[in-house]
């Protein structure tokens, strides 16, 4: 009677796991995608995803992509203060830290639970417009001069925190860059994108991800390298774009 009673028990336990797990959409390695986070958005490119941003990408957008077949990946910062954003005013004064070299934003404080609170509400936003998943972005403020002296094990923490938050709602989520920690983050990761790993000599850190079947979308900014590029790319078995830094759609070179 007892083992029965475990056994029931035990099985009870299982199913009550099993219906708290939550399904989300998982790209493959034969996976093609797009990137455009200005001007009008190209509706008719034939790939599979589209990486397009989470404010300003109408839900009339995203359906109207889904209904061509198309997956829709929501790109917002993780890492950054933006100050045109709809939640900017959420930041509190202590939350923002040093300006971005080269761009229009501030680093956060990533140990924040006020910034955790807001990039939870953008998950949120991105399940409720209808997104299939996430890219979030500067999720390597370790590594930079962000006016906080932020850890390798803190933003290894907030980097897992973003990918179970984002599973939570139902979405995927791809590693942005952050190759330092990759073989760390991996597993709690959908796909990765990288941006110029071919410039910088990195490739092969994308391989943890190839290695588990999980796809490296990889754009790279430098058009006359394009044949050497591509051949690299396909040895290494990576998804890679040649774009504008703008990412403006004004061209797109894509590997064969």
């Amino acid at each position: 009677m007892k083992i029965m009673t475990i056994v029931y028990l035990c099985v009870a336990l299982i199913t009550s796991m099993q219906a708290d797990i939550k399904e989300w959409y998982k790209p493959t390695l034969s996976t093609t995608w797009h990137w455009q986070l200005n001007g009008e958005i190209n509706m008719n490119r034939d790939v599979d995803v589209y990486i397009v941003d989470l404010f300003d990408t109408s839900t009339t957008k995203i359906e109207k992509l889904q209904r061509k077949g198309k997956r829709v990946i929501a790109y917002f910062s993780a890492g950054s203060y933006e100050a045109w954003r709809e939640d900017a005013r959420f930041f509190s004064k202590s939350d923002l830290g040093e300006k971005m070299d080269g761009w229009d934003e501030r680093w956060i404080d990533i140990t924040s639970e006020n910034v955790r609170a807001i990039m939870s509400n953008r998950l949120k936003l991105a399940r409720l417009k209808g997104f299939d998943g996430v890219e979030a972005d500067n999720v390597d403020g370790y590594q930079n001069k962000t006016g906080f002296k932020l850890t390798f094990i803190q933003q290894l923490e907030f980097n897992i925190f973003l990918a179970n938050e984002a599973h939570e709602e139902g979405l995927a989520i791809a590693l942005k860059n952050d190759l330092d920690q990759i073989v760390a983050l991996e597993p709690y990761f959908d796909f990765l994108i990288n941006e110029e790993c071919h410039l910088y000599d990195e490739c092969e850190m994308c391989l943890p991800f190839i290695k588990t079947g999980k796809p490296v979308f990889n754009a790279e900014y430098q058009k006359k390298k394009y044949k050497k590029i591509c051949k690299k790319s396909k040895k290494l078995g990576l998804s890679t774009l040649v774009l504008p830094l703008e990412l403006d759609d004004s061209f797109r070179l894509e590997c064969p």
